[in-house]
């Protein structure tokens, strides 16, 4: 396996248009059936619109990619399926909570949703709200995201000015570390009191990550790359 890339940017440019997904457009009845199969373990799942990326670009600091609407079921069975289509990509940001003495939160997902078990930053698939004038905000979608996950707004941190593009398989995540005026220990119960606050939070429980050691296999290549980044400074 092809371990993961970090490429640092300055710039995001994300066209939103139109596509037609020759792998959704063929594959209906089968991505049906499996969303249906899904639903019925995870009543939860929703079946809304979600936007995938296309012919990425790296060119110095500067990140492009087209990006389109399309099904969450097309989503999940073309990931659950094992990426068949590879000239689509999995392209979302995430919003790396870092305190102010160095530690980073994460959070373990509940298990009513699509990734239950699986611990990484805030973040969420992209869908036609963080569109704006035909360009996908990533900026606002992380802000959108962090706010649900945890409850902090854009005025409880400082977002790093660059974008750590991490490049794994079919999934590129664009990653902007948050920091923010609170140690480890504060900013993780002011997370763990508004989960308590929740009917049915998206997280079942957060972490923090001083070091490579506090690294475990249920967090995907693309957070524990950027975290071995960041540690081996």
């Amino acid at each position: 396996m092809t371990p993961p890339e970090i490429h640092r940017v300055a710039t995001l440019d994300l066209k939103v248009g139109p596509f037609v997904w020759p792998f959704a457009a063929e594959r209906r009845e089968e991505i049906d059936a499996h969303f249906a199969a899904r639903q019925r373990e995870k009543p939860e799942l929703w079946n809304g619109r979600v936007l995938l990326g296309r012919h990425a670009v790296r060119a110095g600091d500067h990140f492009s990619a087209d990006f389109f609407e399309t099904d969450f079921a097309n989503f999940l069975a073309w990931r659950d399926w094992g990426f068949p289509d590879a000239g689509v990509f999995n392209g979302f940001g995430m919003g790396a909570l870092q305190s102010s003495d160095g530690a980073f939160l994460l959070g373990e997902m509940g298990a009513h949703t699509a990734n239950a078990g699986r611990i990484y930053f805030p973040a969420g698939t992209p869908d036609p709200e963080d569109v704006r004038d035909g360009m996908l905000d990533l900026a606002g979608s992380i802000v959108r995201e962090v706010t649900e996950e945890t409850g902090l707004d854009a005025a409880d941190y400082t977002m790093d000015t660059h974008w750590s593009c991490v490049f794994a398989g079919p999934s590129i995540a664009m990653i902007r570390i948050l920091r923010v005026e609170l140690a480890g220990e504060a900013l993780k119960a002011r997370v763990e009191a508004h989960l308590a606050r929740e009917t049915q939070p998206e997280l079942r429980a957060v972490y923090l990550v001083r070091s490579r050691s506090d690294i475990v296999p249920v967090m995907p290549r693309f957070v524990s790359a950027f975290l071995e980044a960041q540690f081996s400074g």
